[in-house]
């Protein structure tokens, strides 16, 4: 089976590509397809904008997974100006900043905050599969079980496509995200829980398939 994967970033390609490692699939890219039109993401939430990201690249492959993001800081209201939430390149609904940028505007912007906030992601799916669209993505209690730490010191190290992993700590082991040899999530408790996740999103991926 061959799937399209509706990003322009390598890193999640790779993730996908992880996830269903077990299974025969092939994936192609927007690149690959020299696709370059974009969808109007106006969605409120995560998996809002990953059903619509997934919609509009089903009129050029037959089988589609997309995805979208957002960051949030615990200690910030969800309808605070200065949270991050959906527009994480887009802050404020201004230019799409690139990996340096958004490296700077995040620091200055811990910076403001203490210099250290507890973070998480929200992460929304989806699978267009010949015009059936399913979707998912864990509850905010969920996720705040992989919190960690953000800074407003970058370190050196870069991760291409994931920047701001140059800001993110462990939030046990205060080390960087970038740093070789660190696993973001290092306890007992937290490695279950990301197994658990990647089990469920692995076993949901497979089932929007069709994989079976």
């Amino acid at each position: 089976m061959k799937v399209l994967i509706g990003t322009t970033n390598p890193s999640k390609t790779e993730r996908f590509r992880a996830l269903l490692a077990g299974y025969d699939v092939a994936f192609c890219t927007l690149g690959d397809l020299g696709i370059t039109q974009e969808p109007e993401e106006s969605g409120k939430t995560p998996e809002e904008n990953a059903v619509i990201k997934a919609k509009f690249y089903g009129r050029f492959f037959d089988r589609v997974i997309c995805n979208d993001s957002g960051l949030y800081f615990d200690s910030l209201p969800f309808d605070d100006p200065r949270q991050p939430g959906l527009n994480i390149r887009t802050p404020h609904g201004g230019r799409r900043l690139d990996d340096e940028g958004m490296i700077a505007y995040y620091s200055n912007l811990v910076g403001t905050l203490g210099g250290k906030v507890l973070a998480y992601y929200l992460d929304g799916i989806a699978v267009n599969n010949q015009g059936r669209v399913s979707s998912f993505m864990e509850t905010g209690e969920a996720s705040r079980g992989s919190a960690f730490y953000m800074v407003d010191t970058p370190s050196e190290k870069r991760h291409v496509g994931w920047p701001l992993d140059s800001l993110s700590l462990n939030r046990n082991t205060l080390t960087y995200f970038v740093d070789r040899g660190n696993n973001k999530y290092d306890t007992a408790e937290e490695n279950i829980m990301l197994g658990a996740y990647r089990e469920r999103l692995t076993r949901f991926l497979a089932g929007a398939l069709g994989l079976g």
